[in-house]
């Protein structure tokens, strides 16, 4: 949306702007706004989606995760002995874009070393524009990191891996 009365934030926030917001949400069925301006904020979020933060922008990450995903033959090999282990597979629940953060400039919500419980959220996952907070449905600590930020992911695919405990 433009920044038309750029200088006036009681007229960017006024009630026929909200309006046009509404409709906007309800011709495109959008499930939230999220906009800012200087000090003030404007959230509006409809429906009982899980929706948790504004689109995080696809940003190439410098750094690779602590644990690095292994090369296809190194891959292979390490699947049966991590069926053998005690580690904990959490998977992904749908098809989506998976994020690490809730947004490109905050922390992610877990690394390597990260103590999880059954109901923490390790992750976003984007589906049709609707964010799903994905939670962890075990406790343990996270030992490895298999997906990284930004990356497409399907329905089943292992997206850590937690040691008991």
């Amino acid at each position: 949306m433009d920044n038309q009365g750029e200088g006036s934030e009681s007229s960017w926030f006024d009630l026929s702007r909200i309006k046009q917001l509404v409709r906007l949400m309800r011709d495109n069925d959008l499930s939230e706004i999220d906009m800012q301006q200087e000090n003030s904020r404007l959230r509006l979020r409809r429906g009982t989606t899980q929706v948790v933060a504004a689109a995080p922008a696809p940003v190439p990450v410098a750094a690779a995760p602590a644990a690095p995903v292994p090369s296809t033959e190194p891959a292979s090999a390490a699947k049966p002995a991590a069926a053998s282990s005690s580690l904990t597979e959490i998977k992904c629940p749908i098809v989506g874009t998976f994020y690490a953060a809730s947004s490109p400039d905050v922390e992610a919500f877990v690394k390597v070393g990260s103590r999880v419980n059954a109901d923490s959220v390790v992750c976003i996952v984007e589906a049709m524009k609707v964010f799903n907070e994905i939670q962890a449905g075990c406790s343990g600590t996270i030992r490895e990191i298999l997906v990284e930020n930004g990356a497409p992911v399907e329905y089943g695919q292992v997206l850590y891996r937690v040691e008991a405990g």
